[in-house]
């Protein structure tokens, strides 16, 4: 990131933390945080948020482009891209936690404790399931794609099934510390980038989910999505498994 991208996303996380927030604690924090965080970095102008467009309202439109944040499921953004694509560019920004800190919230007490690095970390590969579920309108030349990884803290209530109330328990809300990378894709060219160049071919969903270290259900959503993009193409078969071929 440039001086000035890291000097204005500062101002975004004051903006919406702000001093005040933090010396009264996580508790009073709103939820959402990350999406308004973003909504301040990527249009620090707020005449530029909620505006209402085809009967939808856009989170930002800078006269020309809308911006979408989406924190959670696809399947909400069908309908607006549905009545914004025919009409305007559309960039869908979707915040990945790549280092992601742990904090518990004892409900009971308001005490915070925790602060331990989750040993995962995030990649963009974690966007495709979501991908999936607007896959009809990824060839679209008026949409675009942002993966934003963030390193985060998130803020977890104490109120889980299991004996120390961790498994199952509620997230209440992620706060960005900084962003490690971003990652654009403006056309199905875009995608070759997560195609590793050292990967031998033909190569099956097996193989590619083992060279870029995800799991082989996650490798197929992959492979599904590029194959429906032309970036890659299927050329028979290794028994069950199907072999892909970069387009070229």
């Amino acid at each position: 990131m440039t001086q000035e991208e890291l000097l204005r996303f500062e101002a975004a996380k004051n903006r919406i933390i702000g001093r005040s927030r933090e010396r009264n604690g996580i508790g009073t924090l709103a939820e959402k945080t990350v999406h308004a965080v973003l909504k301040h970095y990527y249009a620090p102008d707020e005449e530029m948020h909620e505006i209402p467009i085809e009967n939808c309202v856009a989170d930002i439109y800078t006269g020309y482009r809308i911006l979408e944040i989406q924190t959670r499921s696809f399947d909400r953004m069908r309908v607006k891209l549905e009545r914004f694509l025919p009409h305007y560019p559309v960039t869908v920004i979707y915040p990945i936690p790549h280092i992601k800190t742990l904090y518990w919230i004892d409900e009971e007490s308001g005490e915070i404790s925790g602060g331990r690095k989750s040993p995962q970390k995030g990649n963009p590969y974690m966007a495709f399931p979501e991908l999936y579920k607007i896959k009809m309108y990824l060839k679209d030349p008026n949409l675009s794609i942002r993966l934003t990884l963030l390193d985060m803290e998130e803020y977890r209530l104490l109120n889980g099934w299991s004996r120390d109330r961790k498994k199952g328990s509620e997230r209440y809300d992620r706060i960005p510390v900084s962003i490690y990378e971003e990652i654009d894709f403006t056309c199905p060219q875009d995608y070759l980038q997560l195609v590793p160049y050292e990967l031998p071919e033909p190569f099956t969903a097996a193989q590619f989910a083992k060279c870029v270290r995800i799991r082989r259900e996650l490798a197929g959503t992959v492979l599904n999505i590029l194959n429906h993009l032309g970036v890659v193409f299927q050329d028979g078969k290794q028994g069950q498994a199907y072999l892909y071929r970069v387009n070229s």
